[in-house]
């Protein structure tokens, strides 16, 4: 069974923490759905200041909605397309401060104003990515790309 926790210490020390709990959560659990399912909620119960934690998955050439925290999101984001396909096209973390000011962003929460995507691999391949959303501008630092990077290539290992 699973309990909140008030995480305490430094961001580093806090994301350390949150990382050990997916590991723990998805180890032991063959199903994707199901570990995408925590990993999200984990997340979303780990960050604050977000309004939208959640998982594009790859298939038939598209990002396709995967497990999630939030308010219903876009279904289908095609390579290239907004900030979730961005990360796609180019294979890389995209840390927007001001989502407005991103070319082609699609708004799938009016309340959106910054987001970071993380690209998720499984054998070499996109598997999909790890998308946050931010009510506030500059929400993602250094820190939380480096740990989120962190973050997905735990659960890499897992899916």
């Amino acid at each position: 069974m699973f309990q909140a926790t008030s995480y305490s210490g430094s961001k580093n020390e806090k994301y350390d923490l949150v990382i050990k709990q997916l590991k723990a959560l998805i180890e032991d659990e063959p199903d994707q759905i199901a570990n995408l399912s925590n990993a999200s909620s984990l997340l979303n119960q780990f960050l604050d200041d977000v309004n939208w934690v959640g998982f594009y998955l790859w298939k038939e050439d598209q990002l396709v909605l995967g497990p999630f925290q939030g308010l219903p999101a876009c279904v289908r984001i095609p390579s290239g397309k907004g900030v979730c396909g961005t990360a796609v096209a180019d294979n890389e973390v995209q840390r927007i401060e001001d989502v407005h000011a991103f070319p082609g962003h699609i708004a799938c929460d009016a309340a959106s104003q910054s987001e970071i995507v993380v690209p998720i691999l499984k054998d070499g391949e996109i598997f999909g990515v790890l998308d946050i959303d931010s009510p506030s501008k500059g929400r993602f630092d250094e820190v939380d790309e480096e740990k989120l990077i962190e973050f997905v290539q735990t659960l890499q290992k897992y899916i």
